[in-house]
């Protein structure tokens, strides 16, 4: 398991989008931190760096939001107010879970037993008013050792 962190300012978002891309090994992210501590925030980041035209809303109530990539899907989704697995079932999380697009999964841990095994962490916590920690979290049989990376932008 390795976790990078990066700490910056609200204005350096788009950079720090852009890095955390290039130490993806996996398309499924889960998003943590409180509420209003700017995952969709910084899943809109991700969508830019990513060369989406598209803007992500937090999906909330419609659990899940679908946003276009120039060759690609991602799938954006808020467990929140899921309250058992079978509402995911429900709703067909199987087939997103299996179609190999991205998968960005808020509040994933309401429905932790469905989450692949590959996937990373995105925890996102306030510093300060306009200041983030970012760690990422990448599971990987890659990686040998823990290991912790840290940059810190101004």
């Amino acid at each position: 398991m390795k976790t990078i962190e990066f700490t910056y300012h609200l204005k350096d978002i788009d950079n720090i989008a852009v890095s955390v891309l290039e130490h993806l090994d996996s398309k499924t992210l889960l998003f943590n931190g409180s509420m209003g501590a700017g995952k969709t925030t910084f899943i809109n980041a991700l969508l830019k760096a990513m060369q989406s035209k598209d803007v992500a809303t937090s999906p909330t109530f419609s659990i899940v939001n679908e946003y276009r990539l120039p060759d690609e899907k991602v799938y954006h989704f808020d467990f929140y107010r899921i309250e058992s697995i079978d509402e995911a079932y429900n709703f067909g999380i199987e087939d997103y879970l299996n179609s190999n697009h991205w998968l960005f999964m808020e509040w994933s841990e309401r429905i932790e037993e469905l989450i692949p095994e590959d996937s990373q962490t995105v925890t996102i916590s306030n510093i300060e008013e306009n200041t983030r920690l970012l760690q990422l979290t990448i599971k990987t049989e890659k990686t040998t050792k823990n290991k912790a990376i840290k940059t810190v932008i101004n």
